[in-house]
């Protein structure tokens, strides 16, 4: 059991969405001003060290995480975040932390070092997306509807690092056997699902580095598909996501020898335009893929 009540929750939005993916920050800020959801900031959190810590000094990475986890725990209060690699690195972490009370122990010796309160393990980390559903509720999203999205057609995209390792998500993910929250946003705010197979697989983002033409073909390729699928526009809750299938989709194209043309956004611009958001406040211009024609031809002004 966490510690948040009355929607009031430590706010992480995660690197990305301070740097690259503004608008993903600014549109969960503004929907949840609305909705009564009150984001508390984290002004001494850090980066997350966004699982790659984790491989090089594991025992770092859980004090660094540790340290974050006290903060909000400190604040009386549980984490929302907006990016999957920062719920999956902060879920591995408080899993084995609040499992492992050695381990905990060991961590908090470090923090107390560094003159950080030892935390107790109470704390839970929930993306936003969960939140929408899971403690707000589809009833009262719709009494907040004054751009019903008119049948048009999303096509959702879950990504990896929301869902993996299973044992510590618990199906919570949204994985294609467990609770479907994008599909139930979507069809919340008036609009149609497609399915298509790319949906809970990996966007690349990590391989970029590695191999960037393997990156486009894979980050493209779920943008075709969905497209080809019938798809009018694309939403991710995950901001690195976001960055790989919208920001790079005309170098993606260009690898692939095909166009595209799929507006990608993060699910809070979605909900916010639903909500009758004006589209600065919501960072439409910042989206590499103008999705207002998509929306306008489905009378979503």
């Amino acid at each position: 059991m966490g510690l948040s009540q009355n929607l009031n929750y430590a706010y992480y939005p995660g690197c990305a969405a301070k740097q690259i993916q503004k608008e993903a920050d600014w549109s969960a800020q503004a929907i949840c001003k609305q909705l009564g959801i009150t984001l508390r900031d984290m002004p001494s959190a850090t980066c997350c060290g966004a699982g790659n810590l984790q491989e090089h000094d594991l025992a770092a990475a859980l004090a660094i995480n540790a340290r974050i986890f006290s903060q909000a725990e400190a604040m009386g209060m549980d984490i929302v975040t907006i990016c999957n690699t920062c719920l999956q690195t902060f879920a591995y972490a408080n899993h084995r932390l609040v499992n492992e009370p050695t381990l905990r122990a060991e961590i908090n010796a470090v923090l107390e070092k560094a003159g950080v309160r030892p935390y107790q393990g109470t704390v839970e980390v929930k993306h936003l997306i969960w939140v929408l559903v899971e403690e707000v509720g589809t009833e009262k999203l719709k009494q907040h509807l004054k751009n019903p999205l008119n049948g048009l057609k999303v096509a959702p995209f879950y990504g990896c690092h929301a869902m993996r390792p299973s044992e510590i998500f618990m199906g919570r993910g949204g994985t294609v056997n467990g609770p479907k929250y994008l599909e139930t946003l979507i069809a919340t705010l008036g609009g149609s699902s497609v399915d298509y197979y790319g949906k809970d697989k990996c966007c690349g983002f990590h391989y970029m580095l590695v191999n960037e033409k393997e990156f486009l073909h894979m980050s493209g390729g779920h943008s075709l598909e969905a497209k080809n699928a019938g798809a009018d526009v694309m939403v991710s809750p995950c901001t690195l996501c976001d960055f790989a299938l919208g920001a790079y989709q005309s170098r993606s194209e260009k690898a692939m020898g095909v166009s595209i043309g799929l507006p990608e956004m993060n699910i809070s611009q979605l909900v916010g335009k639903a909500f009758g958001l004006d589209e600065k406040t919501l960072g439409f211009s910042r989206l590499s893929v103008d999705p207002s024609p998509a929306l306008q031809a489905r009378g979503i002004r």
